[in-house]
């Protein structure tokens, strides 16, 4: 009822009613789609062109406005919660904490993009909280920032419409596919595994160049899912359907290996576990599997984790039962092995699809090419306006008294500026920068850095428009800068892809393949690769400096090789179970190989030497021991995964082996009282796998090998290295010495030889030493180290050695192996 007044007449209402009547039906059937549309759109999934949420990208377009970088300070992740959530992020602080903490955890991104400090939790444990922890961009957060300020994407407002913020970050890898994505929306949901950088960058690269490529020829390059923590995929048939459909299934399982815990009793060592799987998850499911009497065989179960060695986790076997068969127990029962279901959902100019790995990569290419278009265009527009600015500074300065006159006379600034512009014909804009002229800019040498300038920035326009005139050009600087990340920011793949078979597969071919001829190659730093030609050695190529190959095989696809260790052992590997790395112009480079330890188990203190062939047609191994002991090994290999090719005493071990083309190849020994002895390899008559071999070197009181091989090149060189005994390893010092080979004579077998370095004062053994052709030598980290020039005297001293020389390799022929033509 409407109020009244003192005199009891109606007042004017203060509002008009207006009530609409509508069905509980249609606003529930309304209101859930507006919110459905939230989540999906807002909240919970991808966008497929920079890969990441609505609040990851807030939170790393926060981070660049408040200035953080890799190589400033961190800040409390408070702070950056705060401003994400009071400019950009209408939520609560926890969501948004938790997206910071998720893209700081190693175990959960491929490539982080936010450098965590502090405690960020585990794979069993949450972070602590936001005010106790600390943080700033990671390198890779700087690549999906980068040209953010050159128009190159677009801005939208925020919740309130105060601030602005980009509507995608420019992305300069595609995170999506590099990272993966995991979230819940209305209705559908995501589910992405992360892949290896490298892998997919150069998959894009090669949609760039062949934009019509089939899966199959994308699927050379990204042949599976690359998972932070390593460990191994089983079964390749759901990822080909993921990549076809954008939905499918695969296994993944932990890394295991079998090895003596104790003197009498086996364990299984876990080193890596599947995607998200924690040990403590593990553990408490083998010990309810146990007291529920549904597993046995088992006796205890260790964690050794820790923050030096990583994930050691160890489950020690009851005597008398077979830990292959408690293994596969293990995989089926507990979480050592896991199902990943792959749903590709992002969202595509703002609609939700399920997208294959062609789609994928064409949405980022697409976009990420017209990112690079619209950035030389911003540039492009900067350089112009410059060079006109420079022009009309150029004017000015030839008629300097004209122009100051013109000024001068002038009643105002506006009128100076309309009077510039009629004498000297200018633009309003060249008027105005010449008013803003410091007299200090007048000086002859300002005049010739004004020419200068404009000299380069007429050629830097010619070079943008170069780029907008052509897609190519444009296409190839796309593909250029797409190579430069994975260059600066590619690790080696870290998970073994396997068949269903339990067959490792090759990362880099098709599922099929042909049983062509290729080259096995192992590098200085422990990475095992195979090639896609049949002749990668020429050394015409420039090769990575830190890419030292210590052994190199050639066999086929389908073909076996052997790797040598120091216990005399051979392990039989296939080259198709190898990652593969595509052939260019240049020598093999091995950035993108696997670690040894995918392929061979090695207990404590056995270490890898070199490859070898095992064709009956390869010439006989040489081997040479700590003791001094020789052996050439016939070539009657066993068809087993391992086994012994000498026979050795007690103490001894082998410190070199090599397959010497030819019997007059030099067998070398060099020891660590600097002797050195070289004899001709036909001396030494080639013995049975179980023979203990023949004497090679005669050994002075206290010495041993530290060096065998075989010399074959006229020009070859040794390398030596002396120190103290009592120096800690790997902490570099001494003296290092380069000389020609053919300085030292030739001696019988089993003589002492001759001496090869004179030590200098705290120097008391040689403790590295190489022979061959072209020495390339490298850190453990597979650093390159620089060697010094060839000293002419054959037992002279050496120079001071910088750096942690680890291993020297020489010219990839040299070190090459392969079967006989005969």
């Amino acid at each position: 009822m409407a109020r009244r007044r003192k005199d009891d007449q109606p007042l004017e209402p203060d509002f008009v009613e207006n009530i609409v009547d509508i069905t509980v039906e249609d606003e529930m059937q309304t209101a859930f789609l507006e919110y459905a549309y939230s989540v999906i759109y807002s909240r919970a999934l991808p966008d497929a062109r920079d890969g990441l949420k609505p609040v990851q990208r807030r939170i790393l377009f926060s981070m660049d406005e408040l200035g953080l970088r890799p190589d400033r300070n961190h800040v409390k992740c408070s702070r950056v919660v705060g401003e994400v959530m009071g400019k950009y992020h209408p939520h609560g602080d926890t969501a948004i904490y938790d997206a910071l903490v998720r893209m700081a955890q190693p175990w959960t991104m491929r490539l982080p993009l936010v450098d965590g400090h502090g405690n960020f939790g585990s794979l069993d444990q949450g972070p602590a909280a936001s005010r106790y922890t600390e943080a700033r961009p990671a390198p890779a957060a700087l690549l999906m920032t980068a040209s953010l300020d050159e128009n190159t994407v677009d801005f939208v407002p925020n919740y309130d419409e105060s601030e602005q913020q980009p509507a995608v970050l420019p992305a300069a890898f595609p995170n999506l596919l590099v990272n993966g994505a995991s979230g819940i929306a209305v209705g559908m949901a995501t589910n992405m595994p992360p892949h290896n950088l490298v892998e997919v960058i150069g998959a894009a690269r090669h949609l760039i160049t062949n934009p019509d490529c089939s899966l199959d020829d994308l699927m050379k390059f990204v042949p599976g899912p690359d998972l932070p923590m390593g460990g191994q995929i089983v079964g390749l048939e759901g990822i080909r359907d993921a990549y076809l459909t954008g939905r499918g299934s695969f296994r993944t399982r932990a890394t295991v290996r079998v090895e003596n815990v104790t003197p009498r009793k086996k364990g299984l060592v876990v080193t890596e576990l599947p995607y998200l799987v924690g040990p403590e998850k593990v553990i408490e499911k083998i010990k309810d599997l146990h007291q529920g009497k549904k597993i046995q065989g088992i006796s205890d179960v260790k964690d050794l984790s820790d923050r030096n060695k990583g994930l050691e986790l160890v489950i020690e076997i009851k005597n008398g039962f077979n830990p292959d068969a408690v293994l596969e127990q293990l995989y089926k029962l507990t979480p050592m092995e896991e199902s990943f279901g792959i749903n590709n959902v992002a969202l595509v100019d703002g609609q939700p699809r399920a997208l294959g790995l062609k789609e994928l990569l064409k949405v980022y290419v697409d976009f990420r090419i017209d990112v690079v278009r619209r950035r030389t265009e911003f540039r492009l527009a900067k350089k112009k306006d410059r060079l006109h600015l420079v022009e009309g500074l150029l004017i000015a300065i030839l008629d300097i008294d004209e122009v100051i006159q013109v000024i001068r006379t002038s009643d105002d600034s506006a009128a100076a500026r309309a009077r510039l512009m009629q004498v000297f014909d200018l633009s309003e804009a060249q008027a105005n920068y010449i008013l803003d002229l410091q007299l200090r800019r007048l000086t002859k040498f300002s005049r010739i850095e004004l020419e200068q300038e404009a000299d380069e920035l007429r050629k830097a326009i010619e070079e943008l428009e170069a780029i907008l005139g052509d897609e190519k050009v444009l296409n190839k600087l796309v593909s250029t800068e797409l190579a430069d990340v994975a260059k600066a920011h590619g690790t080696p793949r870290r998970t073994v892809l396997l068949e269903s078979s339990g067959a490792p597969k090759q990362t880099a071919t098709p599922l099929e393949v042909t049983d062509d001829p290729c080259w096995v190659l192992l590098s200085s730093s422990g990475l095992l690769a195979r090639t896609t030609t049949a002749d990668p050695l020429s050394d015409s190529g420039s090769r990575r400096n830190h890419d030292a190959i210590v052994g190199a095989v050639r066999t086929t696809v389908r073909g076996d090789f052997g790797v040598v260790t120091s216990s005399g052992r051979v392990t039989r590997l296939t080259a198709l179970d190898l990652p593969t790395l595509v052939a260019t112009n240049e020598a093999p480079a091995l950035s993108g190989g696997a670690p040894l330890a995918a392929f061979v188990d090695l207990p404590a203190g056995e270490k890898v030497l070199t490859l070898i062939s095992l064709d009956a047609s390869a010439p006989p191994l040489a081997i040479g021991t700590a003791n001094g002991v020789v052996k050439r090994v016939t070539t009657e290999y066993p068809n087993r995964d391992s086994f012994e090719v000498i026979t050795l005493k007690d103490g001894d071990e082998v410190v070199g082996a090599a397959q010497p083309a030819s019997d007059t190849a030099e067998l070398t020994f060099v020891t660590s009282a600097a002797m050195l002895l070289h004899f001709p390899a036909s001396g030494v008559r080639p013995q049975g796998r179980t023979g203990g071999g023949v004497a090679g070197i005669k050994l002075g009181a206290g010495a041993k090998a530290i060096w065998f091989g075989a010399v074959e090149s006229a020009d070859a060189v040794l390398v030596t290295v002396a120190d103290s005994s009592g120096a800690l390893p790997g902490t570099g010092g001494g003296s290092i010495k380069v000389t020609e080979f053919a300085a030292y004579p030739g001696k019988g077998r089993a003589t002492g030889g001759v001496r090869c370095q004179r030590f200098l004062r705290g120097e008391d053994e040689l403790v590295f030493a190489w022979a061959g052709r072209a020495p390339r030598a490298a850190t453990g980290a597979g650093v390159a180290v620089d060697l010094p020039d060839a000293d002419t005297r054959r037992d002279g001293s050496g120079v001071p050695l910088t750096g942690n020389l680890a291993a020297i390799a020489g010219s990839v022929a040299d070190t090459a192996t392969e079967p006989s033509d005969d």
